[in-house]
């Protein structure tokens, strides 16, 4: 279906109207570093809440994951409960107040500034940077195939075009206007992305009959299972598969917890945490986070699997095989596919709202990174706003370039990938610099590097989506997965979060016996 072209151009010259403009009180209001990196640690409540929630839920959560969803059915919604259990209520309380605290305390302006100051370690700080550096252009890359999917199926545009376009637009007020323009533009963004959403499950159950009917008639499908679906645990979309079998594997080590509990370490998120004056910002921000992130991720894992129930019923065919076996093309394609001209343009402005939320916030933060934390030039200097704008540009250009490079069906996996090495990496480490009053760096460091390193180990020889495309088991040992199944689905933040815990906890004991003995 073709949106109606004028009206299109009008909301959306409108709402990049808005955008710009709120972009430009961002630079208006940037006067120092300060304000370019933590937004001057005076921003409200409800910026803070839509801007976290609007950077945690981008075009991965509702095109990779809804489609995921369509795919393997509607026992993703256990990743809505870890997102509100662990992403919203976890990082807010236990990880947000003392991260706001201690960011206050030590002057900090990034993440990785944040754990070097913690540790007073430069070498923590450093390899926080550069695990940063490595991983988030992935994620990052994912996020811009997403927006662009949704703009070239929407308006028939070239990929290319619809690629470069968005970045540039992002890039312009990332650059300029700094985290006070990120989450000012954040705030709007969130707002679309609820309404957006809202509306779309309202539409979705309207034209499927109602909610009792539209699910009745996904639980009908379940003959339809595809044969390597059923013979890998999948029973249908409307029930979870069965319990210990590849795809339960898959989903739940994969989808849930690799994005549930990933989130706590998120950089670009932890940062928000440091840009309001209190803690009593922080629990206002609970109540307008929670909804928000249940709203977002409610919607597209009960969506995506309904849109099976639309292709069949109008088109003879499961979601998936409409959209070519591609998982990312589900969402758009419905969307195109079944709803009415205005919601199109709506949608496009939410998903657009997601994706720029996100991107934003990645952008920002790996600027920073490269501009400040690995910068040689500043020391005990004050950081250079000229060289952290460039690191931005920089990084811009290299996440656009990996977005070329990177193959179909990786917008979920990627953002798994991202958070899962995170959590591995800095989980322990974190949550040890928040509570502990004289934290161990020797603890710190060990925990850090076998968190990655075993991250790294088992994504190359162990869990197949990952180490079949990097050829580096199949060419030092013949083999795709160096373990059987079903460890060859199980996600390596299973393993690698453990050992970095365990290694952390291991020097902390170490350390306590020999201040004992001594």
């Amino acid at each position: 279906m073709a949106v109606d072209t004028l009206m299109f151009a009008v909301i959306t010259l409108v709402y990049l109207g808005v955008v710009i403009f709120l972009g430009y009180i961002g630079y208006r209001q940037t006067k120092g570093s300060d304000d370019y990196l933590v937004a001057g640690r005076k921003i409200n409540p409800v910026v803070l809440a839509l801007s976290y929630g609007a950077t945690f839920i981008s075009t991965s959560a509702i095109v990779g994951f809804g489609g995921i969803s369509a795919q393997l059915g509607m026992g993703l919604v256990w990743l809505t409960v870890l997102c509100i259990g662990v992403g919203v209520l976890v990082a807010f309380i236990l990880f947000g107040k003392k991260t706001r605290s201690l960011g206050h305390k030590t002057g900090a302006l990034t993440y990785p500034d944040l754990l070097g100051k913690c540790y007073q370690s430069a070498f923590i700080r450093k390899i926080t940077a550069l695990i940063i550096i490595v991983s988030m252009p992935i994620y990052t890359a994912a996020i811009l195939i997403g927006g662009a999917r949704f703009i070239e199926a929407t308006l028939s545009i070239p990929y290319d075009t619809a690629l470069l376009a968005f970045a540039a637009v992002v890039a312009l007020y990332v650059v300029l206007g700094g985290l006070i323009a990120v989450m000012y533009t954040d705030a709007l963004q969130g707002a679309i992305m609820f309404i957006g959403m809202t509306i779309l499950l309202v539409l979705t159950y309207t034209y499927l009959g109602g909610v009792v009917v539209a699910n009745s008639a996904l639980d009908t499908l379940a003959p339809l299972v595809p044969e390597n679906l059923a013979a890998a645990g999948m029973t249908g979309w409307a029930s979870m598969p069965e319990f210990l079998s590849p795809i339960w594997l898959t989903m739940i080590t994969t989808m849930v917890l690799g994005v549930g509990i990933g989130v706590l370490a998120q950089p670009q998120l932890a940062v928000r945490f440091m840009t309001v004056k209190d803690s009593r910002s922080i629990h206002r921000a609970v109540l307008i986070g929670g909804p928000f992130v249940l709203m977002m991720t409610c919607v597209a894992f009960t969506v995506g699997p309904l849109t099976n129930v639309w292709f069949m019923q109008k088109n003879g065919m499961l979601a998936f095989d409409a959209a070519g076996g591609n998982v990312d093309s589900i969402i758009p394609l419905y969307i195109n596919s079944a709803m009415p001209d205005l919601f199109i343009i709506i949608f496009m402005l939410a998903l657009l709202a997601a994706a720029m939320s996100t991107l934003s916030s990645l952008f920002h933060t790996m600027g920073t990174t490269i501009g400040y934390d690995l910068n040689p030039l500043v020391k005990n200097r004050k950081p250079s706003m000229k060289a952290i704008q460039l690191g931005t540009l920089a990084m811009i250009v290299v996440s656009t370039v990996v977005a070329y490079a990177l193959p179909e069906n990786i917008i979920a996996r990627a953002t798994v990938i991202f958070m899962g090495l995170c959590a591995a990496s800095f989980i322990p480490a974190f949550a040890h610099a928040l509570y502990a009053e004289k934290p161990s760096v020797s603890a710190a460091k060990v925990s850090i590097t076998a968190g990655a390193l075993s991250w790294f180990l088992w994504t190359a020889f162990v869990h197949v989506k990952e180490s079949s495309v990097l050829g580096i088991s199949d060419a030092l040992f013949g083999v795709q997965s160096v373990l059987p199944m079903p460890w060859g689905v199980v996600n390596p933040i299973v393993i690698a979060l453990p050992i970095s815990a365990v290694a952390l906890l291991a020097v902390l004991v170490i350390q306590k016996r020999a201040s004992t003995t001594s």
